[in-house]
């Protein structure tokens, strides 16, 4: 089993890289693989609703960044932490951009696999920026891992979030509970317990 662990903070190993760090090491105790893939520094554009990815094998139609990197090593993964620094009461622009598009063309590499959402700040604005990323896992059939109290670490710089004991608590509840969960899921599974199956699909507007 594996978790991938996406740092969509603009510091690779800052605040957000050092929270995912304290996860890591709680999922590697209960034997699960990890990779903490940050998404980096470089421009990446927003979904342009173009409907391409549809006839493009499950891939955003850009090539350009890293959405369809993302893409492809969701495929193999079991489970998903997304991370983000705060931005304006908001998970970063990266982080948003890249799974606005990559759960549009990639969703089925997501699907009934569980996620969870952590935030670094300052001070505040984390638990509206918590809310946005917890949004993709509830429209895409995902269980949400929680922890002890919401999924957020304080601090400026990487050293103040090691002080953060109670943040660290939180991080490492939440990767014990992500290791149960897909512990659970597989043993289910070895024992002919099957993921929900899909209905077709129904899209309506408030018109009709």
């Amino acid at each position: 089993m594996k978790v991938l662990l996406v740092n969509g903070a603009p510091h690779e190993k800052g605040c957000t890289y050092t929270a995912l760090c304290e996860i890591e090491k709680e999922l590697n105790k209960n034997n699960i693989e990890t990779e903490i893939f940050w998404l980096g520094k470089n421009a990446v554009r927003g979904c342009i609703g173009c409907g391409g990815c549809a006839n493009n094998n499950g891939h955003c139609v850009f090539n350009d960044d890293v959405v369809n990197t993302l893409i492809d090593k969701a495929e193999s993964a079991d489970g998903f932490i997304f991370g983000s620094a705060v931005h304006y009461a908001a998970p970063s622009g990266t982080i948003c951009a890249v799974l606005d598009r990559a759960f549009y063309a990639g969703s089925k590499n997501f699907k009934y696999k569980p996620g969870a959402a952590v935030l670094s700040c300052r001070r505040a604005g984390s638990t509206a920026a918590f809310d946005v990323l917890n949004k993709y896992f509830t429209i895409s059939n995902m269980p949400v891992v929680s922890s002890g109290y919401w999924n957020m670490v304080h601090g400026s710089k990487a050293e103040d979030v090691l002080k953060d004991s109670e943040g660290l608590q939180v991080m490492r509840t939440l990767g014990k509970n992500m290791a149960w969960l897909l512990k659970c899921i597989d043993l289910g599974k070895n024992n002919g317990v099957l993921r929900p199956e899909d209905e077709p699909k129904i899209r309506t507007n408030f018109i009709r």
